[in-house]
């Protein structure tokens, strides 16, 4: 990914001074992160670091202790999952949240289903409009007729990122979108990836692997026992530096 992005204006989204503890375990602890339009943040660290804790208070999902989010250069109160939606906040999970027995335009509408004047489902228009919203964001795609049960993992990332997109998602949280996909699976979301980012999107993507985060990622902000070890931007410095930050918890000298 490049990392010519603009990050002279307001950041799209702002985490500021973030925490989270259980009892007397610190997991997020005072924490910044920023993310601009079109840039994807990587959120890199070992299992326990934090990185999931503080994406989970971004979505809405876990109240913060204290911290500030602002959206567009506004303080923004989010206390549960509406209240992201409301700010264009959307989590792709790795475990994605699709109905299995139900196919793409049904999942794509789940809970805001299109209806005909007489107030039913109108399956036709659904799908019609699946194939036009897919059809932008992942050509290839031709199994709208299909359970998503029957998809591969990157078609069933394609049908929950375009529900995301559908409903004016400006920010997206990602799950270890390629976790247990394969060479070809991984290059679609990649691919998908590279579209979110030319409509001018921005992704927060958690995950633990070095070598997807320098592939798929503008910066990394490495988390380690709930602390910011540091953000850098992935094309500055080596895999080795990223492993280095999350094991030594040091920012390499030439990002420093």
């Amino acid at each position: 990914m490049s990392s010519e992005i603009d990050r002279t204006g307001t950041p799209l989204v702002e985490m500021r001074n973030m925490r989270k503890a259980f009892g007397g375990i610190h997991a997020v602890d005072n924490v910044t992160i920023d993310l601009y339009p079109g840039e994807v943040v990587g959120v890199l660290g070992h299992n326990g670091a934090g990185k999931s804790v503080l994406m989970k208070m971004l979505s809405g999902a876990l109240p913060r202790d204290s911290g500030e989010i602002y959206v567009n250069g506004e303080k923004a109160e989010i206390n549960n999952p509406r209240d992201a939606r409301n700010y264009q906040i959307e989590t792709i999970y790795q475990y994605l949240a699709l109905a299995d027995n139900l196919d793409a335009a049904a999942n794509l509408f789940l809970g805001r289903e299109l209806t005909t004047p007489l107030g039913f489902v109108d399956d036709a228009k659904m799908e019609a409009e699946t194939r036009k919203i897919m059809g932008r964001l992942t050509p290839n795609f031709r199994r709208f007729n299909t359970p998503v049960a029957g998809l591969s993992g990157g078609q069933r990332q394609s049908v929950a990122i375009s529900r995301a997109v559908y409903f004016n998602a400006k920010i997206l949280i990602m799950d270890e979108p390629t976790a247990a996909l394969g060479v070809e699976e991984t290059r679609m979301v990649a691919e998908l990836i590279d579209e979110l980012k030319k409509r001018g999107i921005g992704i927060l993507l958690i995950d633990h692997d070095i070598h997807q985060v320098k592939a798929l990622c503008d910066r990394a902000s490495v988390m380690k026992n709930g602390k910011l070890v540091g953000t850098v931007e992935v094309d500055k410095v080596s895999e080795d530096d990223l492993l280095g930050m999350i094991i030594l918890g040091k920012k390499p000298e030439m990002a420093a």
